[in-house]
């Protein structure tokens, strides 16, 4: 039914998951905006400096032409930053058959709109059939062929199934679910809550803070997700909770290195080495969004108002540790 598999982003993530497809027995068509990047991965069959070492299989076409990715494609995987993925939408809705399953593989919401990134290319996208794929995932690890698990979410039940069955692997195990909301606001706001952990982590406050804030975090994101009708059993899964572990633990998150860094004292600017971090993007909207439903985030508010430098960091580590003390599970 999914035979060839377009994916759209030549990035890092978008380079993993083509190798995963690949591995799952799909045909691939690799789509990069940037023509010589495209003649360079064909040619060379490698995807450097973004993932060296790793080659790609001839089962793997890299394209530049979007018009020739969507043609080729069953399924398209979107694997373009959040901030970027209208855009490639917009673009895209010129030349898609209307009806394919397209899968948004970034974990965001759009700065602009404030929407999130299935409303975007329902909007965009005449007829779209839009399904996320999140859940705790370096590019790295499933380009070399790692264990991962993760969760693709879809409007109906029998679309996700048969996506899973086309994109797994042993190695790359994809459980389906129909929650959509629920899936995309975990990926969006565990992005920011590990900026915070990075910056627990930085500022050499120990791993009992670490493991506190990560736990209070989830509680964040679970009231916000509620909120919106997100399944329990979503956030307590792999693209919720799942996610948020594996990104407030390691300098591999970007949005966790760029907290790390600025815990260690580096400006905006210097944090992260100059590398992507959504959660940048993501905090403020996510605490409107919770604003607006009344929903209690603290974490959250607190990276914000560091990034757009209305507290230091001294002093939100102060005001969120001078919070009430109450019990554990009120808001």
């Amino acid at each position: 039914m999914f035979e060839t598999i377009s994916v759209l982003g030549g990035g890092a993530w978008g380079t993993a998951l083509a190798l995963a497809a690949a591995r799952a027995g799909r045909k691939v068509v690799l789509w990069t905006r940037d023509t010589d990047h495209a003649e360079t991965m064909q040619r060379t069959r490698e995807n450097a400096p973004r993932l060296p070492g790793i080659p790609l299989p001839e089962t793997i076409r890299i394209t530049a032409s979007l018009k020739d990715a969507a043609d080729s494609a069953r399924a398209i995987l979107l694997a373009v930053p959040a901030q970027s993925l209208r855009g490639v939408t917009e673009a895209l809705s010129l030349v898609v058959k209307q009806g394919i399953p397209i899968i948004i593989c970034a974990k965001g919401i759009d700065q602009r709109s404030g929407e999130f990134m299935s409303e975007i290319v329902t909007d965009t996208i005449r007829g779209a059939m839009p399904g996320i794929l999140s859940g705790p995932s370096f590019a790295v690890d499933v380009a070399k062929g790692l264990p991962t698990a993760i969760v693709l979410a879809a409007p109906l039940e029998p679309v996700a199934e048969a996506l899973t069955r086309a994109l797994s692997s042993p190695a790359f195990r994809i459980y389906h679910s129909t929650d959509i909301r629920g899936v995309e606001i975990g990926g969006a706001a565990k992005n920011v809550l590990a900026i915070a952990a990075g910056i627990v982590e930085g500022r050499g406050l120990g791993d009992s803070a670490r493991a506190a804030i990560t736990a209070r975090g989830f509680a964040e994101l679970s009231r916000l997700a509620r909120s919106y009708g997100a399944k329990p059993e979503t956030l307590m899964g792999l693209s919720g909770l799942g996610d948020l572990v594996l990104t407030c633990a390691s300098r591999k998150s970007r949005n966790f290195a760029f907290g790390d860094d600025l815990g260690r004292g580096l400006s905006l600017s210097e944090a992260g080495g100059g590398k992507l971090a959504e959660g940048v993007h993501t905090a403020r909207i996510l605490v409107d969004m919770a604003r607006a439903r009344s929903v209690d985030m603290p974490i959250a508010e607190a990276v914000a108002d560091i990034l757009a430098g209305r507290i230091s960091i001294q002093e939100s580590i102060d005001l969120l540790l001078m919070r009430p003390l109450k019990t554990e599970y009120e808001t």
